[in-house]
């Protein structure tokens, strides 16, 4: 049996969109992770970014289980001496209502350049409006 290695240049990309109305938010941010990686696809390899791009709309609808709606807390530090801070979910989702989502995918992403390629085949959009139309998405349901 011979060992297929991808080619960069030869893999196919498509375009999926999802919804996250009503979505939780890990359990979305799992299932999206694994299209940016290209899990979901036979030929999957850890070295070569193999995933698709992905369109995800209605973030600012996306659920939190329990109560950590009101406690949970996202850390940010500046680098200075006493330069740390929390920010609360309701806080960030009055300020961005994306960011909560694409921190949970980018903590489930390599954390290394073969990661900053993937995130950034990643839109999130607040409403049900994307400017991707052309791209002709396909749609996921998770």
């Amino acid at each position: 049996m011979k060992t297929v290695m991808v080619n960069p240049s030869k893999v196919e990309r498509s375009w999926k969109i999802v919804d996250a109305q009503d979505k939780v938010l890990g359990r979305l941010a799992t299932e999206v992770a694994r299209m940016l990686m290209g899990k979901d696809k036979a030929i999957c390899s850890p070295n070569v970014d193999c995933g698709d791009f992905v369109i995800v709309v209605n973030a600012e609808k996306i659920l939190l289980t329990g109560k950590k709606a009101t406690t949970k807390k996202y850390f940010h530090h500046t680098g200075m001496m006493g330069g740390e801070t929390w920010t609360s979910f309701q806080q960030w989702m009055e300020k961005d209502n994306t960011y909560p989502l694409k921190a949970a995918i980018w903590g489930m992403l390599p954390h290394s350049s073969l990661g900053h390629e993937m995130i950034k085949k990643l839109k999130i959009y607040a409403g049900a409006e994307h400017p991707h139309s052309a791209q002709k998405p396909t749609s996921v349901t998770l």
